[in-house]
Formats: C-alpha cells, sequence, structure tokens
C-alpha cells in the first residue's frame, strides 16, 4: 500500500513554517504534499490548524472533516476542530467534538482543559470545574487548567477557591502573568478564614513582579492570611516587656515569614497590631543596639522594617527614651566615619527605621554594603535622582492662585503617596477595548476611531495614576501635570523606572491650562479638583482642553461616605491642633486609643497608616465635597454626558438591586443606591463622562 504519511522531517519543517506564521509558504508546501500523501492526516490537521490562526474558520473546518473522514478516531483533529467552532459561537457541538476526542484518548489533558472553556461559556459552571478538575488529575502541574479553573470559581463568587486555583496555576508556572493578575484582582477585599502556606508564596511571586497590583489593594487581604499563623499570632498578644526579653526570637520567627518581609519593604501596613508589634521591636532593637551580634535573619528583618517606617514617613510614635538614645547613636555613628570606619549595619539600619538616612548629616561617609543597600537605595539615591529630575521639568508659568500655592506647599514638602510597585495593564487597550472592559455608555462613538489618543492627566501627584493610564491605553501620548515638583520628579523617576516611553510631565496649575493651546481626546482628573478653591472653575478649564466627543474621568469625594471624617475635621479645627508631623502624630495616637464610632471607622482607612496620605485625609488645606444631584447640575453646566463609575465592585454591587441594562447610566438610581449604601463611596465618586455637542 502506498505510503500514508510524509517522513518525519518534512512535518517537522512544516510546523516551523506553521509556528513562525509563514502561511502561504506553508500551504503551497502542503499542496505540493498532498499529490503524494493523498491520505495524510497529519496534512489536513496542519491546514486546519494554519486555517484557524488566519481566522478563517469554515476552511479550517473542512480540512479537520477531511483528516477525520480518513481516520475518524485522531484525538487531535477532535480537538482542533473543537477549537474552531468555539471560536464560531458554536458552543454544544464544540463540546460534542471535545467528548469525541476524549474518548478515543481519556487522558488527553489538553482536550479536557478545552472542553471545560467551553462549558465555562456556555455557563455549565459545575461541569466546567469538572473537566478542568479530570485534566489536572492527567496532568497535575497544568497551569492553564488551573488559571481557567481560578475564572470560573470567581465567577461563582467562590473567591477564596479561586486564589487557591490560581496560586497553583503560579506554582506550576511563576512567570504566569495573567495568572499574577487576576489573582492580585481577586485578592482586594477579601478576608482568609484560613492560613495557607501556597497561596503566601504565590502572593510574593505576585508581589516580586511589581506591576501586576497596587500592593496598597492587597494589604488588608495578605494581612489577614499572615496573621492565621500561629506564630505571628502569638507574637501580636504580647506585650512589650515580653517582647524586650525576647525580640531577637521573635524576629527570628518573623523572617521567616517572607511575606511579610515582602509586604513590609513596599507599602504602608494598614493594621494597629502589627504597628503596635514593630514599634515595640523597634525600640527594643534600640535600647539594646550596642550589645547584640547581627545575623543575616536580624538583619533582613531590620532592612525590611527600615524600609516600612520609610514608606509610612514615620509615622509611628516614639518615646523621648527613644529619642535621647537615638541621638547619642548618631553621634557614634557620626565619630566612627569621621575616623574613616564603618559602623555596623545593625546601628545604620536602626537609624534607617527612625529617619531617612539622607536627613542625617554624615549619610555621605557610608559604603553601601549587601546589608544596607536595598535601604540606602530607598532612603539615599532615589531621593538624590529626584533631586537633579526636579531641576529639568518643564514649568507652564509660575503658579500664582493663593489656594493652589497652599496646595502646591503641602505636596512639594510631603509627596503623596510614596509608593513601590502599581498594578499596570498586562496589554494595551483600544479606547474601544477600555469602554468595554468599563462598561461604559458612549453617547458620540467618534472617539473609539482615535488611534493614538492624547491624554491629559490633570493632577498626577507621585505617578501611579499618569502611569497606569499610559500603559493602559495602546498607542498613547500623555501629558501628566501637577503643582507640585516634588510629586512630579518622583513620578519621573519611576516612569524611568518602569521604562514608560510615552509620558511628558510638566508643572501647572489646572487653571492655566487654556494656555497651553492644546485639547486631547482622554482627560483624567482624579481626587483634584476637590481641592481647588473653585472646583467647577478647574473643571470648566478641562472641559475647554477636552475634544469634542472627548472623554474625561473625574474623582470626587462624597459628602454623605465622609460623615466621620467632616467631623474629624471640625474636632481638629475646633482644637487647633496645627498640622506640623508631631501634631499629626499626637492626634492619631488619641484617635487609635478613643473609643467613639467615627474615630474606629477612620482605622479601616489605608490611609490613617501613612504620614502623607492622612495629612490628605484629615488636614488638607482645602477640602470640598460632592453629592450625586450636585455632580448632575454641574455635568448639564457643563455639556458633559455620564458614561459610567470606574469602580468595578460598586458597579457589581449596584446592578444586584438595579437590573435594568440602562440603569447604571442613571444619575437619579445612583443617588438612592448611596443613600441606601452610605459608605460605597469612601474612597470617592469616580466617574466617565463624554463632551458632548450641545443641539
Amino acid at each position: 500500500g502506498a505510503l500514508q504519511e510524509p517522513p518525519k522531517a518534512q512535518l517537522q519543517s512544516l510546523i516551523n513554517l506553521y509556528s513562525q506564521g509563514q502561511y502561504r509558504k506553508l500551504h503551497n508546501k502542503i499542496l505540493q504534499l498532498l499529490k503524494k500523501f493523498p491520505n495524510s492526516t497529519n496534512l489536513y490537521n496542519i491546514i486546519g490548524a494554519s486555517n484557524q490562526q488566519q481566522g478563517k474558520l469554515e476552511e479550517a473546518i473542512e480540512a479537520y472533516k477531511k483528516a477525520l473522514s480518513i481516520k475518524p478516531d485522531l484525538a487531535e483533529a477532535n480537538n482542533n476542530m473543537g477549537i474552531t467552532l468555539r471560536k464560531q459561537g458554536r458552543l454544544e457541538q464544540a463540546i460534542e467534538a471535545y467528548r469525541k476526542a476524549l474518548s478515543i484518548k481519556p487522558d488527553y489533558a489538553e482536550a479536557s482543559k478545552n472542553m471545560g472553556n467551553a462549558l465555562k461559556e456556555e455557563g455549565k459552571l459545575e461541569e466546567a470545574i469538572a473537566a478542568y478538575t479530570q485534566a489536572i488529575a492527567i496532568k497535575p502541574d497544568y497551569a492553564e487548567a488551573y488559571f481557567n479553573m481560578g475564572n470560573t470559581l470567581k465567577i461563582q463568587g467562590k473567591l477564596e477557591e479561586a486564589i487557591e486555583a490560581y496560586s497553583k496555576a503560579i506554582a506550576s508556572e511563576p512567570d504566569y502573568a495573567e495568572a499574577c493578575k487576576n489573582m492580585g484582582n481577586t485578592l482586594i477585599g477579601i478576608m482568609f478564614t484560613k492560613p495557607n502556606r501556597d497561596i503566601q508564596k504565590a502572593i510574593v511571586e505576585v508581589l516580586d513582579n511589581g506591576t501586576f497590583v497596587r500592593p496598597s489593594d492587597i494589604a488588608k487581604a495578605t494581612i489577614s492570611l499572615l496573621k492565621l499563623e500561629p506564630t505571628l499570632h502569638k507574637h501580636l498578644q504580647l506585650g512589650f516587656d515580653e517582647i524586650k526579653q525576647n525580640f531577637l526570637d521573635i524576629i527570628s520567627d518573623l523572617s521567616e515569614l517572607s511575606l511579610l518581609l515582602k509586604l513590609m519593604s513596599i507599602c504602608p501596613l494598614p493594621d494597629l497590631g502589627l504597628e503596635n508589634l514593630f514599634r515595640k521591636l523597634r525600640a527594643s532593637l534600640l535600647l539594646s543596639i550596642s550589645d547584640i551580634t547581627s545575623s543575616p535573619e536580624l538583619l533582613n528583618f531590620q532592612s525590611a522594617l527600615a524600609l516600612q517606617c520609610f514608606t509610612n514617613e514615620y509615622i509611628y510614635s516614639h518615646t523621648e527614651e527613644e529619642e535621647k538614645i537615638l541621638q547619642s547613636l548618631s553621634a557614634r555613628v557620626r565619630k566612627t566615619l569621621k575616623c574613616n570606619e564603618q559602623p555596623s549595619p545593625q546601628s545604620i539600619l536602626c537609624l534607617a527605621s527612625y529617619k531617612a538616612l539622607n536627613k542625617y548629616d554624615w549619610y555621605m561617609l557610608l559604603a553601601i554594603s549587601d546589608q544596607i543597600k536595598d535601604v540606602v537605595a530607598r532612603q539615599i539615591e532615589q531621593p538624590n535622582q529626584e533631586k537633579k529630575l526636579k531641576r529639568s521639568l518643564p514649568v507652564l508659568v509660575e503658579i500664582t492662585d493663593k489656594v493652589s500655592s497652599e496646595v502646591r506647599a503641602q505636596y512639594e514638602e510631603s509627596p503623596y503617596p510614596r509608593w513601590v510597585n502599581l498594578g499596570l495593564a498586562l496589554q494595551p487597550m483600544t479606547i474601544s477595548e477600555v469602554v468595554d472592559v468599563i462598561g461604559l455608555k458612549l453617547h458620540d462613538n467618534k472617539v473609539t476611531g482615535v488611534k493614538k489618543p492624547e491624554i491629559l492627566v490633570a493632577g498626577c501627584g507621585t505617578g501611579q495614576h499618569s502611569i497606569e493610564a499610559a500603559s493602559r491605553f495602546k498607542d498613547s501620548k500623555v501629558l501628566a501635570i501637577d503643582l507640585s515638583l516634588s510629586s512630579l520628579s518622583y513620578a519621573k523617576r519611576k516612569s524611568e523606572e518602569l521604562d514608560i516611553k510615552n509620558m511628558d510631565y510638566m508643572q501647572a496649575d489646572i487653571l492655566d491650562l487654556a494656555k497651553l493651546e492644546r485639547q486631547f481626546d482622554i482627560i483624567e482628573s482624579a481626587g483634584v479638583l476637590h481641592h481647588m478653591d473653585d472646583p467647577m472653575a478647574g473643571w470648566k478649564v478641562l472641559t475647554y482642553c477636552l475634544k469634542p466627543g472627548g472623554l474625561i474621568k473625574i474623582g470626587l469625594y462624597s459628602e454623605i461616605a465622609r460623615q466621620h471624617i467632616v467631623e474629624m475635621k471640625q474636632e481638629i479645627s475646633n482644637a487647633s491642633i496645627g498640622s506640623s508631623d508631631a501634631a499629626i502624630k499626637s492626634f492619631r495616637a488619641t484617635v487609635i486609643t478613643s473609643d467613639q464610632n467615627h474615630h474606629k471607622k477612620i482605622l479601616d482607612s489605608g490611609d490613617f497608616y501613612s504620614m502623607s496620605t492622612l495629612r490628605d485625609l484629615l488636614f488638607h488645606v482645602q477640602e470640598h465635597r460632592f453629592t450625586i444631584p450636585k455632580i448632575k447640575d454641574h455635568l448639564d453646566k457643563l455639556g458633559l454626558k455620564f458614561c459610567g463609575f470606574e469602580t468595578k465592585q460598586i458597579v457589581s454591587h449596584f446592578t444586584r438591586t438595579y437590573k435594568a441594562k440602562d440603569d447604571p447610566y442613571d444619575l437619579d438610581k445612583w443617588q438612592s443606591y448611596e443613600e441606601a449604601n452610605p459608605r460605597a463611596f469612601d474612597g470617592m465618586y469616580q466617574f466617565w463622562c463624554q463632551k458632548v455637542d450641545r443641539d
């Protein structure tokens, strides 16, 4: 009988062309080979796959049918047929094809996983999970099956199980970006109920990457998981005397929790129990700094602690006794350095946990050893780099508005917030993809045709917002402005570190933006207008700088959600508490021990746990608050149409009650929703609108 299949080497060269995407060349070769091997199922299978890659789905199905007519028990062709049918949305038939593949080859893990995907799309979630479970039983380290299982569990609202599935995907494949990203997003707002070391390991992977999620967004979830660790749980119960006696043992226990050290080093920890423990450990270290011998665990912990205190801008209070010892320790270090010797790394890290190293007059004389290099980078090198960048930043015009100048002074002194990691889009998206993802309702679709959007971020602070915008929109060019040069230089340093090329920074006041003589496709301004003397004047200027049909995202404080903050601002003003660091710390200490309800509420806010965010929250020089009817009124006056809220969690909670298709775009419905859920907009209202031509 004639040979059925071409030789292995020939098939391999075809597969190479396929993986290089050289489809035309591939087709010509296969047509030649089919003359000699008219019954080759492999050739038809490869044609099918290449047609499918090019989106020629009908041709792909024809090719698979041909292969199966020659040899019906070909599992691969059935599986590929399923993939193509699913792409066409023919889910029933796709599932049938996968079933056939599995009846021929029961241990075909990929077909099981594919079947799970089709079942998930059909909304048969339990069956989908069964299919993924089967795929994993065949292939225990099947990252993709775990990932899809996580997505399915998430749809079912089984968040802790979803996180467990993602963590298994990450354990099998540590650089699995989609799994890390989805895991990061699923952690937001969750509280763990049982300890799990594997999930801890996966969160470390997520955080190590640096661009999957804002650590502050998952800090509470992560801390809830860590506090289920018996050792940490035990140490959190201890009084100061017990800690003082055993602090080296406690530190050695804590340094085994690599997730704890990781989180300490990149974001403020919003937890009073941990704050207490760290404050007592910091004092114990200081009190016996001349008697302790260093060890790798000790230095690791000290480094994480110094980074924690730097990131929360030294918000922890300390006693006069500690202050005295600090003075003499600093004097000893100065003397050692003057004699051309280097002080011990533990004494440097001890000082760095009370005050940034660049604030000591001897820091230039430090030799950078491995033990202190992370702290030196964050507390000396990066601030120095920012000083240099500051000199090169362009300025639109000198800032003259009185309130703008006061706000600027606050942020020059205290750039807000200090951050290390953030959440970037895995793939930049077109405007219409972003509109779909957020679920916005456009009133004019012209803007979705813009290929290279010009974006203005008005009030970019230290750059998290502007860098996220630059990574979110495909082929965009972003101009980010702020009043504060300190904030801008921080933002510029981070943009360079992350290699973000489509960004320009400029010092400018929103009130002066008309002088740019430029209009933008998209403008984002979150948390800015409510700090202006007249928010409406600023909003008017931004609308003027927006192209007709353009989109603008605004973030404003809610009057209803901030009632407890209004009450506290009143207390602060009645008691004439100043806004110096010392005054803020002493007020904070009274709030921590208070049992008044509105004081307790503020402890839930992540902003309570670092200096610049707390100053922003309670001691801002200027603040306005809004209600939904007031926003509605402003939009009418400005010729803007409401397109929807940005915050996913809030919108999905809203749609449980308000089920009609257009409800999410109806501000009157949102008004009733907020009255029923007064804390919904705790952060702020963040919403999109569109500039429409007035008829």
